[in-house]
């Protein structure tokens, strides 16, 4: 009779543990072998160098679990960087780490960072995006059909040319100004009397080699790492008009696939990634002297630093852009943010 209970017993659990391995085999293959994340820099700029810190903390973390291969130049969607946004909710792309500018199309939250000099300085920044107002955007990715999951920094966009110095808004009147495709930029640049041109950042240094545009507006150290000095681009003014974040973000059905504790290693490794890529991104700006400026300076590229007054008079010249726009990206959102740089500690 115990025999007969025992064999009983030993076959039941051979029928759980049969049942069980096909389901644990299902999870499996639900992880694919490989996962797509879209950037538009490469490892040579802080874009990329975010990029591959998260995709190296998540194999790391998942112990090869989730495997991350780098597309840089946007090459999921052929350049165009402001196809981006719909190709991750589509699940052309699995991941990505993408600037607010270039989804700012598909959601209109992401404006609120275009708006002409809402930043005076890093810590309003942090201010927004760290407090209520970079929760509220969360929310409005998700809405949109992504999940967001950390913030990163491309960093203050500052303007370069090939022709002058840029001291005073008259300055720009008539330059021919790469921007990229965002109608905010563009009634930004046209209020200033230039002439944005729209244009991938594939097509923008050869357009700035051959004089075919005057100038373009980045990050200084996209101007570094790209070497902009060597296509004519020899005047930089320092005006601080606005500043560009970067979002990790991941496609919704990839994250529905992975297990809670996968998505908890995910969230986190992109949250520590972000931290050591606006680290990396703010490297040279932020320190006495601004080590970075003077590195370019040695190249004998012309820097001018506006002071208070002159970058006043910038933000007065683009005062009816600030004010149509922002109904369109929300005046609640828009107030809250304005609000948090006011209360900012410094």
């Amino acid at each position: 009779m115990r025999l007969r209970t025992l064999l009983t017993a030993t076959a039941a659990a051979a029928t759980l543990l049969a049942v069980g391995l096909p389901a644990a085999q299902a999870q499996t293959a639900k992880y694919k072998s490989e996962y797509r994340m879209s950037l538009v820099l490469g490892t040579a700029f802080p874009w990329g160098q975010g990029g591959q810190l998260w995709a190296d903390k998540v194999r790391e973390r998942t112990d090869g679990r989730i495997n991350i291969k780098l597309y840089p130049g946007t090459s999921l969607v052929q350049g165009d960087q402001t196809r981006e946004f719909s190709a991750i909710r589509q699940g052309v792309i699995d991941m990505a780490v993408g600037s607010t500018i270039n989804w700012s199309p598909q959601v209109k939250a992401l404006n609120l960072f275009s708006l002409p000099f809402l930043f005076p300085d890093y810590a309003a920044v942090d201010a927004v995006v760290q407090g209520d107002t970079g929760k509220e955007i969360f929310k409005a990715l998700d809405k949109a059909g992504v999940q967001p999951l950390a913030w990163g920094e491309n960093g203050y966009r500052e303007i370069s040319n090939s022709r002058h110095a840029i001291v005073q808004p008259g300055d720009l009147k008539g330059l021919k100004v790469r921007v990229v495709g965002s109608p905010l930029f563009l009634d930004t640049f046209t209020a200033l009397g230039a002439n944005p041109t729209q244009m991938s950042w594939a097509d923008a240094q050869p357009a700035m080699a051959s004089k075919a545009v005057d100038g373009q507006e980045n990050p200084l150290a996209v101007y570094q790492a790209a070497k902009l000095q060597s296509v004519g681009q020899n005047h930089i003014t320092l005006w601080g008009y606005m500043n560009d974040p970067l979002i990790f973000v991941v496609n919704k059905e990839v994250w529905a696939s992975w297990t809670p504790e996968d998505r908890e290693i995910v969230r986190q490794a992109a949250i520590d990634a972000g931290k050591e890529e606006i680290a990396i991104a703010r490297k040279g700006l932020v320190e006495e002297g601004k080590p970075l400026v003077k590195e370019l300076q040695a190249l004998g590229v012309t820097v001018t630093d506006l002071d208070a007054a002159q970058r006043k008079a910038f933000a007065d010249a683009t005062k009816s852009v600030y004010t149509k726009w922002k109904p369109q990206i929300g005046t609640n959102l828009v107030e809250m943010a304005e609000k948090a740089i006011a209360a900012r500690k410094q």
